[in-house]
């Protein structure tokens, strides 16, 4: 899929296609392209675009470099992120004689709502350089939003942690086994944002080295946009760090309803331990035992194992160990 833009008064407007409007069009988004649509952009362009092989490359001389007077940047972005495994995919920005292209093959949703509001709202684009500056602000409000949705869903998940509304044990564990799975999308969620701020700050260092001759403005929300970027990695990196406390309190959590079960059992143990051991004394088939002959020696033996039974009980009571 092929769409154009022209610039109308700091605004975009959508174009028929490319060849119709060679000269106007500033901005053109590929998404899955064919081989006749890659012809066309190359053509309007003047450079190559690369291929989606050479766009999953993870070297940094791969993903930012300049070729034929033309620039290229790729940042991984986010698509289908309101769920906790967003489809994770590179994006290609091409910068040549003042026209934009982007090549993708996933959808992130700042593709769709940046050119609904730039058709709505003058955002100053009037050549590639602002229009990628002003998609590159909103893709990063875009992962800003992401991770303000991560922070509070993980909130909610240390509020489970420390305050559980169940007091049985067996569902409180079956909330624990919940609380996992919780943390592990949580934390393949961050992993993932975390990879893409990464490959965005390389991408706004890369493109502030090309705004040497640009206007103040324009060098202004680069730095701007670099300095975003950072802050949201550095909160990236905060949610990732909480996101290892609550693995380690939900196990220690586990641990202690485990330890708490072994000790009932062994209390148990240790208390019908005594009468235990007076039912095998009675229970010897020995010829001279003086209780057997005794009128009383049946309920004296049922009272010695319900004492030995009750005492160890009521000091384990006292102790506190109960």
């Amino acid at each position: 899929m092929l769409k154009a833009y022209t610039p109308d008064n700091g605004r975009l407007q959508s174009a028929d296609s490319v060849e119709a409007h060679d000269a106007a069009v500033v901005w053109v988004d590929l998404l899955s392209p064919t081989d006749e649509e890659e012809q066309a952009v190359e053509a309007w362009l003047g450079v190559g675009v690369p291929t989606r092989d050479e766009m999953e490359e993870i070297e940094i001389s791969s993903r930012l470099y300049a070729e034929d007077g033309a620039h290229f940047m790729t940042a991984t972005l986010p698509a289908k992120a309101d769920g906790d495994r967003p489809e994770m995919a590179p994006v290609t920005f091409v910068l040549a004689a003042g026209k934009l292209a982007t090549i993708r093959y996933h959808e992130p949703r700042s593709f769709e709502t940046f050119p609904q509001r730039a058709e709505k709202v003058a955002l100053g684009c009037q050549d590639g350089e602002s229009i990628l500056i002003a998609l590159l602000e909103v893709i990063v409000d875009r992962e800003a939003d992401i991770l303000e949705r991560a922070g509070r869903e993980i909130g909610e998940i240390a509020h489970g942690i420390f305050h559980p509304a169940e007091r049985q044990v067996s569902k409180r564990d079956r909330n624990f086994q919940i609380i996992l799975r919780k943390i592990g999308r949580k934390e393949e969620l961050l992993s993932n944002m975390q990879d893409s701020l990464l490959s965005l700050q390389r991408l706004c260092g890369f493109l502030s080295t090309l705004m040497g001759k640009s206007d103040r403005e324009a060098r202004a929300r680069v730095k701007t946009l670099q300095r975003d970027v950072a802050s949201i990695s550095d909160h990236a990196a905060t949610l990732s760090q909480k996101i290892t406390f609550l693995l380690d309190a939900t196990l220690g959590m586990i641990s202690i309803e485990q330890n708490a079960i072994i000790k009932i059992f062994s209390v148990v143990a240790v208390i019908f331990l005594p009468p235990t051991l007076v039912a095998s004394i009675y229970g010897m088939n020995f010829e001279k035992m003086p209780e057997l002959s005794w009128s009383f020696g049946y309920p004296l033996a049922l009272v010695i194992m319900v004492a030995s039974a009750v005492l160890p009980f009521l000091y384990f009571k006292r102790r506190g160990w109960l």
